[in-house]
């Protein structure tokens, strides 16, 4: 699964790598983060009519149908095998509101309870991963503000390729550039797109364990990806358990 993760570009540095230009910003509160936590807001990259739109969304997908978000929660993941199965997502990814979340790592944990060590998963050299998502809209009040949508958001997991499987067996849809824009380009259907939900390669990922800030979600700074020095992790116990 994924269930917190970080982009901590600058709005100059994440429009470069997107391609977008500084108007993609416009109206969009952003900042960098280092412990981003469902329910919380972000940003994602959606296509129409073969423009490309950078929108704030809330991550944990509510349903146009919903009267209210308690499953939003329970919705920050969608399995790619299943996808057009469950009623949850089958709506979005049979309408192809999929869209690009950006991301430059995300968080998995070892450990026992008590001391739970996290592991920042990104890319070697640093820079930007895009995560395949699906987007809904839902209104909290259709009746006394018909124009209020909120947008909400899914991260799409697979299995767990060589590099995450010893911690976890899921790992979020990581795509190619070639396949990032495929899978956003609003031409395309469904089965267009399904073979790019499979596992990244191996080699995409190193796994860092740092500070264990990470663990509660009140913490969303620089100190949260400081890795930590061997001799502390030797004091905590193994590694991969």
């Amino acid at each position: 699964m994924c269930g917190r993760f970080t982009l901590t570009a600058t709005a100059q540095q994440l429009a470069e790598q997107l391609g977008l230009g500084p108007a993609a910003f416009d109206g969009i509160e952003y900042r960098p983060r280092f412990n981003v936590a469902p329910t919380d807001r972000h940003l994602i990259l959606r296509e129409r009519q073969e423009e490309r739109q950078l929108l704030a969304a809330t991550w944990g997908l509510v349903n146009t149908w919903a009267t209210d978000a308690k499953r939003a929660g329970a919705q920050i993941n969608a399995r790619a095998e299943d996808i057009d199965k469950r009623r949850a997502f089958r709506a979005a990814w049979q309408k192809r509101r999929r869209c690009l979340v950006p991301a430059d790592g995300f968080f998995e944990w070892t450990g026992p309870k008590t001391a739970r060590q996290p592991l920042w998963f990104h890319r070697p050299e640093g820079g930007l991963i895009l995560l395949a998502g699906l987007y809904e809209s839902w209104r909290p009040d259709p009746h006394n503000a018909p124009d209020d949508w909120r947008r909400t958001f899914t991260i799409l997991t697979t299995d767990a390729n060589a590099t995450v499987a010893p911690i976890h067996d899921r790992m979020p849809v990581i795509l190619t550039p070639n396949d990032a824009a495929e899978w956003v380009h609003d031409g395309n259907d469904a089965d267009a797109v399904r073979p790019f939900l499979r596992p990244a390669a191996p080699s995409l990922l190193v796994a860092d364990p740092v500070s264990r800030r990470v663990n509660s979600v009140k913490n969303d700074d620089a100190e949260c990806i400081v890795v930590q020095p061997e001799a502390e992790l030797a004091s905590q116990g193994a590694l991969f358990e």
